[in-house]
């Protein structure tokens, strides 16, 4: 089964709520034109709440897509990320400064994979539709990459995204009810139709 990240998190309790189905990792975006951008300052708020109320906390993941490698590291420090995730031009000494730091990074596919932890597949590299280019996925991972697949994906495709071979799925907008605003109940049939679909993969 891969791992599950429920991304563009700016509530805490939809975050605790997301813990608690069993989502893997939780993703806070810090991208300041995204309807899912939030400050250092919330993004810790809410992975305090998730850290006091939840037995088994997700590891954190931050979306970064202009800030400097050094800015990276100020905001991964306060909220105490785990994971950074590079949308913008990003250079192999940006992902070796992170990764120096005892950050895990993955980075959007550039056709290049080279230092980071894993290549991101996401709409932005796939075609009209948002989905990005599954078909990617078995190559890179017979490369030796981790591979975590990303956009447009929903209870409806999910089950052939897990087919895909990616390490982890991450999920953000088919959860929501409005731009930045997750609804427990997509979540839940969302988190019904992952497991299905890795029971049957």
């Amino acid at each position: 089964m891969p791992g599950l990240k429920v991304c563009g998190i700016t509530d805490a309790g939809f975050a605790v709520y997301a813990a608690e189905q069993g989502a893997d990792y939780l993703g806070f975006v810090f991208a300041a034109n995204s309807p899912r951008c939030v400050t250092a300052e919330r993004a810790n708020l809410i992975a305090g709440k998730v850290r006091g109320r939840v037995g088994r906390v997700p590891r954190l993941v931050g979306v970064f897509t202009t800030q400097s490698a050094r800015e990276i590291l100020r905001i991964a420090s306060s909220v105490r990320l785990d994971v950074i995730q590079l949308h913008g031009d990003y250079s192999d000494g940006d992902v070796m400064a992170l990764k120096t730091e005892g950050y895990e990074v993955w980075r959007l596919w550039n056709g290049k994979p080279d230092c980071e932890d894993a290549v991101l597949l996401d709409g932005r590299c796939g075609n009209t539709s948002g989905l990005a280019e599954w078909t990617l996925v078995a190559p890179l991972k017979a490369e030796g990459r981790r591979v975590v697949l990303a956009g447009s994906i929903s209870s409806s495709n999910i089950a052939d995204a897990i087919r895909s071979g990616a390490d982890a799925i991450d999920v953000s907008s088919s959860l929501e009810s409005a731009p930045g605003i997750k609804s427990t109940s997509l979540l839940d049939a969302f988190i019904t139709a992952f497991r299905n679909g890795s029971r049957v993969a």
